[in-house]
């Protein structure tokens, strides 16, 4: 395996949806409240969340092998780092490039914005490396899932639309009021971070056994196998549950258009279903992916509705 062939797999390509969801339910939402967005910033933001989190997968590839986290009795994708394919030294200069290149790509967002982008960038710049490493990592304290509902939600919903439009009262070029489009945003954040977060508990429901005997504590091993489950299967529940809030938000009628969400709604189901019975073993694979697919689907359908 060469080394390029190696830095793409420690870039884990199957999770990097969770980099464009958020950037894309802000923009949907900035489009469905103004009528417009900014295909340009759109662009620059995804690419600056999608190094930032390409940082944190190697990061968290070289820092797990670093802390012996990673075994012979991993039933997860191989790390590159723990199979020798790539050395420790090299994969945390991949991810300082990426880091680099993060910043980089947000100068225009800066100059365009100011400090906000600043006090956005520099905690996620930051936990890129501690959602692993440094004196408190998020990942072995069992804050993994807490940290991707907030940044991976909620800070990169409104971190987006804060690019798209401004701080300004009223949203420039219209008579939208900005709070409106920053409330909704709060809501389809909540909602994007509860179904990435659902990713990380399967991978930690998964990994659990490996982590009981690493010292690595996520949620599935402190409140056990049963109910991390559980903790999965809510996160999809309250992402439904929400939906007459945000709709209202959004000005879409729910009760006319109900049905549109049924595809999203069977997959959830389905995917609940698999949550509940798959063994905590590499089965839990296919469930990866298919949670990826759900989170589309999902923001997709909101995507598709035609507003008031």
């Amino acid at each position: 395996m060469n080394i390029i062939t190696s830095a793409f797999l420690a870039a884990r390509p199957k999770t990097l949806t969770a980099s464009l969801i958020p950037v894309w339910a802000a923009c949907m939402v900035v489009q469905k409240l103004t009528g417009h967005w900014d295909v340009r910033l759109a662009l620059l933001t995804f690419a600056s969340c999608l190094c930032i989190q390409i940082a944190c997968n190697f990061f968290n590839d070289a820092i797990d092998h670093a802390k012996h986290a990673d075994t012979e009795r991993r039933t997860g994708p191989v790390r590159m780092t723990a199979s020798g394919a790539l050395s420790h030294r090299a994969v945390m200069l991949f991810g300082g490039l990426f880091l680099a290149a993060a910043c980089l790509l947000a100068l225009p967002l800066i100059e365009l914005r100011g400090w906000p982008i600043v006090a956005i960038g520099i905690p996620s710049l930051y936990f890129s490396y501690g959602y692993t490493g440094g004196p408190w990592p998020l990942a072995y304290k069992g804050l993994g899932e807490a940290f991707v509902i907030l940044f991976f939600g909620l800070v990169a919903v409104l971190g987006t639309i804060l690019v798209q439009i401004g701080t300004a009262p009223v949203v420039p070029g219209t008579l939208v009021d900005s709070l409106a489009v920053y409330n909704a945003g709060i809501v389809l954040g909540i909602q994007c971070g509860l179904l990435c977060a659902v990713m990380i508990s399967v991978n930690n429901i998964r990994d659990r056994k490996e982590d009981q005997t690493t010292g690595k504590r996520t949620l599935a091993v402190r409140l056990g196998e049963g109910k991390a489950r559980a903790m999965a299967q809510a996160f999809i529940v309250a992402a439904y549950i929400t939906l007459p809030t945000s709709c209202r938000a959004l000005h879409l009628d729910l009760s006319r258009l109900w049905w549109m969400w049924i595809p999203s709604i069977l997959l959830g189901g389905y995917l609940m279903l698999l949550i509940r019975k798959t063994p905590a073993d590499k089965s839990m694979n296919r469930l990866l992916a298919l949670s990826s697919v759900h989170l589309i689907l999902y923001l997709a359908t909101y995507t598709i509705l035609p507003g008031n």
